[in-house]
């Protein structure tokens, strides 16, 4: 008759509760990961069901044929350019703000910066991120529009401009940190390498850390774009609710979010068409962020850097 030690039954009894463990981790990242998916799909579902009853009123044609847009006055119309436009504008503007300060601040604090003075500077440009979008858009209304309008005198109180300024300002603390990260991840031999051929620092920076960190430096920006298209509050106060298809960075806009803040402020009726056009936005501002999340996925594969 075998006879089992008692040190064997000691391990074979940690082994089946480590294993338990491993199975209650795994059951438990699972039920998120399918939180994550059934929320989703169910934010996909509302917003399908009700886009559609809405397109079934209003065709396409109109809705991207047409380029006026006032669905809560007679006679209607469903030209939903103004909105789009009016968010490109607001994108755009930030972008060029941000993207270029947060790329030379990160190339700063990643590669010239003193350690104390990284300590001191990141821990500053980070609290942007903290500061409520409220305060933001209370900022640009009362700050930067002034601040315009003594340089240029036909700017309007509510205007893209000032929406533009305070969008990349919300959104540089993200382009910086994701642009450091980057950087900071390429490895130090490729940068020992390049000063042994007698290399400058400035060619080290921009000839060779920049390339290599290329496709994190792109899946920064194309994120921090996409939280500009998705900015509510700030550009609602700074940019207004006009809707109103121009270029003119000095007048009035309405982005697809401020339309959805406007409608959902429970004026009007549940059910209307009236109602339904916030989904018929919310789908087109889906698909706009989707194309550019698939897009930068794409960038990243394309310029993804694999170091040994």
């Amino acid at each position: 008759m075998a006879v089992v030690s008692p040190s064997f039954s000691r391990y074979s009894g940690r082994g089946s509760r480590n294993k338990a463990k491993e199975w209650i981790i795994l059951a438990v990242c699972f039920l998120c990961a399918a939180v994550s998916i059934l929320v989703t799909a169910g934010i996909i579902g509302v917003l399908s069901r009700e886009a559609f009853m809405f397109f079934s009123k209003v065709s396409f044609g109109e809705f991207f044929g047409t380029t006026e847009w006032s669905p809560l006055v007679k006679p209607q119309k469903f030209g939903v350019w103004p909105l789009v436009t009016g968010t490109l504008m607001i994108t755009i503007g930030s972008a060029l703000i941000a993207v270029p300060l947060g790329l030379m601040s990160a190339i700063y604090l990643s590669e010239y910066a003193h350690p104390k003075a990284r300590a001191v500077l990141k821990p500053i440009l980070e609290v942007l991120a903290g500061i409520p979008t409220v305060v933001y858009g209370y900022f640009a209304l009362f700050t930067i529009t002034p601040a315009l309008q003594s340089v240029f005198k036909n700017v309007q109180v509510y205007n893209a401009a000032s929406g533009a300024i305070v969008v990349g300002v919300m959104i540089l603390p993200l382009v910086s940190s994701l642009c450091e990260d980057a950087l900071t991840a390429v490895p130090k031999a490729l940068r020992e390498g390049a000063y042994g051929l007698g290399a400058t620092k400035m060619e080290v920076t921009m000839k060779i850390v920049v390339p290599s960190a290329l496709s994190g430096i792109m899946a920064a920006v194309i994120l921090a774009i996409s939280r500009a298209i998705g900015e509510t509050m700030a550009v609602t106060l700074a940019s207004g609710m006009n809707p109103k298809l121009t270029l003119n960075p000095a007048e009035s806009i309405q982005t697809m979010t401020a339309y959805i803040v406007q409608i959902s402020k429970g004026d009007t009726p549940n059910g209307t068409l009236e109602f339904q056009t916030i989904f018929a936005v919310g789908v087109t501002l889906f698909a706009t962020t989707y194309v550019l999340n698939v897009l930068a996925n794409r960038l990243v594969k394309r310029f993804r850097q694999v170091y040994a």
